[in-house]
């Protein structure tokens, strides 16, 4: 262990294990939240700008948050999804794209921008589908107006889901803002919001989407605690690694000293000598 080579390990080993313990203090850090959102804070609507911007990910304490939004309806852009349970029941959402008003999104965001809407909630496909066209049928007419007000909860939006076997590509079972933003209009230079809203005002024809504020969590997120213990014995693990390594050495060097005084044991004891017999042969 005092050769150079195995002090250098050494040294390499005690880099790899501070890097591990910086990453088990990072983890810790974001374990315990030091200023947890007050309880009853998701449930004061706030601009949607103060809550997120377009692509960014909603964070864990602001998921459910109340905003407010004002913009106008995409048209053509009204889809159905499935799957969609409301109090227990199964049915179906229709979503819309909003097209966010001028300032809404932000200062820093200059291009358009938009935002994955869950309208409202219908038990039968028939039923979501007829919503749907009506709502197309208004924005076609110019009924309206150009700054709808909205108000609702931002929800992570969900992860795409294979459509069933035998079903049409473009059926969607999954609320996913990417499985939506392949199906919208106008698409180009646009800034589109990962989370999503759930309007608390239904349109015509469906019900209000169930959204209860959400459970007040802990201020200590054991995950990331978890994961901090794991960094605290991977660092312990370098340093075992470079004695196991170098312990491997020794016992290799000890055991080749042996093999060598073995074999020059077994040299010596076949070497050839002069027994009494051959020396009285030789006198003789």
């Amino acid at each position: 262990m005092l050769r150079p080579w195995w002090i250098w390990m050494l040294l390499l080993c005690l880099v790899v294990a501070g890097v591990f313990a910086w990453l088990g203090q990072w983890q810790l850090g974001r374990a315990v939240q030091t200023s947890p959102i007050p309880p009853g804070a998701t449930e004061q609507v706030q601009p949607i700008a103060e809550v997120t911007t377009p692509g960014a990910y909603l964070p864990e304490p602001l998921v459910g948050q109340k905003v407010s939004v004002s913009g106008s309806w995409v048209s053509d852009d009204f889809l159905v999804v499935g799957s969609r349970f409301n109090d227990g029941a199964q049915g179906y959402w229709v979503t819309g794209q909003l097209r966010l008003a001028d300032g809404q999104a932000g200062p820093d965001v200059t291009g358009p921008a938009s935002l994955a809407v869950a309208i409202g909630w219908a038990p039968t496909r028939e039923e979501a589908e007829a919503a749907a066209s009506a709502l197309q049928d208004a924005v076609s007419a110019g009924d309206q107006v150009d700054a709808l007000e909205l108000t609702g909860r931002l929800i992570s939006d969900e992860d795409p889901v294979v459509p069933p076997r035998g079903s049409d590509p473009l059926t969607m079972t999954s609320m996913s803002t990417a499985a939506l933003l392949g199906q919208w209009h106008s698409v180009e230079e646009l800034g589109v919001y990962r989370s999503y809203l759930v309007a608390d005002e239904p349109a015509a024809g469906l019900t209000a989407i169930s959204s209860p504020a959400p459970a007040q969590g802990s201020s200590v997120n054991w995950l990331n605690i978890f994961y901090a213990i794991e960094w605290a014995v991977f660092a312990g693990f370098a340093f075992y690694l470079w004695y196991r390594l170098a312990r491997d050495a020794w016992e290799k060097e000890v055991e080749d000293i042996a093999d060598a005084q073995a074999a020059d044991r077994e040299a010596g004891g076949d070497r050839p000598g002069r027994t009494m017999t051959d020396g009285a042969d030789s006198s003789a």
